[in-house]
């Protein structure tokens, strides 16, 4: 058996449980990911995580989990091939409409995502991988990264990926980046009123801020209820689910975004992380 076979079928059984498939063109693209991003992990601190298991696992199956919460991206790209007649595996497309009503489905479009935070790009490049016409905005306030990534999305022909070098507490400042994403998505270790003052200035109005938690998030739900207030953010629910192989706990947060956020959020860079909200 080759690597890419052995690593291929291990990718499969890693998502069998969000009940999507990946195409060995996809799966191709994860493996020369896995690949480039252990040996930058060489020289450069990317990510603790390693073996061939653990990232498959913890990284690529981690970030794709999303389609639990948002089975629209899985089912509106299925649906979309089988009409045209190629790979329903391959491609999504999205609807015309600019709201998004409902992350579970209801009348959504989601086009423009956003991951804050991105680190070596989880969740931002799995999900652009799998998802080629939404487009996937993935910013970090480290510059090493970001060049780390923009060299693999040339590498891996990923055209849906923009790249941005910047602080979200400047970045949600700007007009062309604030309340204009449908979705935003992060997997920073940051407690969740702090996370949620970084992330909520980028979605519009309905829009959902997705942030992607391990262990028991009730007392950080509980603390972060004053700054949602605040922010305009409204939790719908939690999903609690488990990676395959007891690879530990996960929570996907489901926020929607119910009015616009005050023009002082963010603060000022330090702010939120310093004095979170509470």
């Amino acid at each position: 058996m080759s690597e890419l076979t052995d690593f291929y079928e291990g990718l499969c059984r890693a998502v069998s449980f969000l009940k999507i498939e990946i195409t060995s063109g996809q799966a191709d693209l994860f493996y020369k990911f896995y690949e480039d991003l252990v040996e930058k992990n060489r020289v450069m601190n990317l990510t603790a995580i390693t073996d061939q298991e653990g990232v498959i696992t913890k990284h690529f199956a981690d970030s794709l989990s999303l389609v639990r919460v948002v089975p629209s991206l899985r089912s509106a790209g299925t649906e979309s091939k089988a009409e045209s007649g190629t790979d329903p595996r391959t491609e999504l497309q999205t609807a015309p409409e600019r709201s998004v009503d409902s992350p579970a489905g209801k009348n959504s479009a989601i086009q423009k995502v956003i991951d804050l935070g991105t680190g070596a790009g989880f969740p931002g490049i799995p999900l652009a991988i799998l998802f080629p016409e939404i487009q996937f905005t993935l910013v970090d306030s480290l510059n090493k990264r970001i060049l780390f990534l923009s060299e693999e999305c040339e590498k891996l022909s990923l055209r849906n990926v923009i790249l941005i070098h910047a602080r979200a507490e400047e970045l949600a400042r700007k007009k062309e980046h604030r309340e204009q994403y449908d979705l935003c998505v992060s997997r920073a270790v940051a407690n969740l009123s702090t996370l949620s003052e970084y992330c909520i200035p980028f979605i519009h109005k309905n829009g959902y801020f997705i942030p992607y938690k391990s262990g028991n998030v009730d007392n950080e739900l509980k603390q972060a209820g004053k700054a949602l207030r605040i922010l305009g953010g409204t939790v719908e629910r939690t999903d609690r689910f488990q990676l395959p192989g007891d690879a530990g706990d996960r929570s996907l947060i489901l926020i929607r975004k119910t009015r616009e956020t005050p023009v002082q959020f963010p603060r000022q860079a330090g702010q939120p992380a310093k004095k979170p909200i509470l």
